[in-house]
């Protein structure tokens, strides 16, 4: 099976949409159709840090890794938050999610951004199993407060 992983462009919008909601439904989240448009049009944005990586099994879109970059208080530079990190259904078990995240930390390697980080749910544990190769929980949890 050859892979690719690259930018996502214009003509991946169908695609990234279709993953994108089978993502919501993993989750079981359901956004207004305008948040969804907004999210593409700032991934579609050259001023916008945030951006994703697609990544293609067989020529076909499997999943993607949205991330954005920005300054830190612990270290001098940027740190990259990975945000958003979906295979799809067929897709898993076989490396993408790693080669996703591996392709990440390359590129802020690239862009010389200091640290990657993420958050799952605590109850994910296929995801964790996978990103506890990478590295252990720091301990630390997430408190979001809407506005």
């Amino acid at each position: 099976m050859s892979v690719e992983i690259r930018d996502a462009g214009p003509q991946d919008e169908a695609g990234w949409r279709e993953l994108w909601q089978q993502y919501l439904d993993f989750y079981e989240v359901s956004l207004a159709p305008e948040v969804t448009a907004a999210t593409w049009a700032r991934l579609m944005d050259p001023a916008s840090p945030v951006k994703a990586r697609l990544a293609f099994a067989g020529g076909r879109m499997a999943g993607f890794a949205i991330h954005l970059h920005h300054p830190s208080t612990w270290v001098i530079g940027d740190d990259c938050y990975l945000e958003d990190l979906f295979l799809s259904p067929e897709a898993r078990g076989k490396g993408l999610g790693r080669a996703l995240i591996e392709d990440l930390m390359a590129l802020a390697r690239g862009k010389g951004w200091q640290r990657l980080y993420w958050h799952t749910d605590e109850t994910n544990s296929v995801a964790r199993r996978l990103y506890d190769r990478f590295t252990p929980s720091d301990g630390h949890l997430r408190y979001r407060l809407r506005l």
